[in-house]
């Protein structure tokens, strides 16, 4: 059984990859719920004799409700799932079974990042559908093109988020350290793109871009920070493996 096999087989029957599937669906569809009912709630338990008024939602209301969550719960979700996977030599057992049968830690990152990344990806890609459908039914249509490019580049930066996970785990044994630290990080990048304004050209911009995008904003504004997150993304992926092959057991 190759490495890639048995990461997949980790991904699905430990309910893994349903979990993030159904993390994202579930936002997906409850966002653009709450986008369109948001008003009305608040104005039912508002107090008596203040009258709350709320613009009508738009499309991009929805998908922001939608990609908000997406960028919290849902990017724990990946974390954490990644952490378990990329961080093996926090269970030495299972690090010297997979350490004593390959040439190198490239043969067991590689494959755990690679599977990880696509189940991410799937996850997300589903919860944009149901968000695109619901937001489609009960705001209207929000524009295809925004839809298809702003889900690219949240792949992306999931993509991005995982090659951290997997250099953090590299520094680091424990699952949970692993998942903390990057959790820090992409929060510390999150925190400096908006006071710096500089969203356009850091990866944390890309898992948000698809609210910008459904909004108005051009696609090409996101470019520079496609760049530099494939960039890192590479660097992650090659200081792990650098690290991993240094650290004893």
């Amino acid at each position: 059984m190759t490495l890639w096999r048995l990461e997949w087989l980790r991904l699905v029957r430990t309910r893994r990859l349903p979990a993030l599937i159904a993390v994202y669906a579930f936002f997906g569809l409850t966002g653009p719920l709450t986008a369109r009912y948001l008003g009305e709630i608040l104005r039912a338990v508002g107090t008596e004799g203040v009258q709350v008024q709320f613009p009508d939602p738009a499309p991009a209301d929805g998908v922001a409700q939608f990609a908000g969550n997406a960028s919290q719960i849902g990017l724990l979700v990946v974390v954490l799932i990644a952490a378990s996977a990329l961080a093996f030599d926090a269970r030495r057992e299972m690090a010297v079974f997979l350490r004593t049968r390959v040439t190198g830690v490239h043969s067991i990152v590689l494959p755990a990042y690679g599977v990880t990344v696509g189940g991410a990806a799937a996850g997300f890609v589903a919860g944009s559908a149901c968000a695109w459908y619901e937001t489609t039914v009960l705001l209207g249509a929000p524009p295809a093109g925004a839809m298809l490019v702003g889900t690219a580049y949240g792949v992306a930066f999931l993509a991005f988020a995982v090659a951290l996970v997997a250099f953090v785990a590299a520094l680091v044994r424990g699952v949970l350290a692993a998942a903390g630290v990057t959790l820090v990080l992409l929060l510390f990048t999150g925190i400096l793109g908006g006071v710096a304004q500089a969203n356009t050209w850091l990866p944390t911009g890309l898992l948000g871009a698809v609210t910008a995008l459904t909004a108005g904003a051009a696609p090409a504004d996101y470019l520079p920070a496609l760049a530099v997150t494939g960039v890192l993304a590479v660097l992650a992926l090659a200081g792990a493996v650098t690290l991993g092959n240094r650290r004893e057991l």
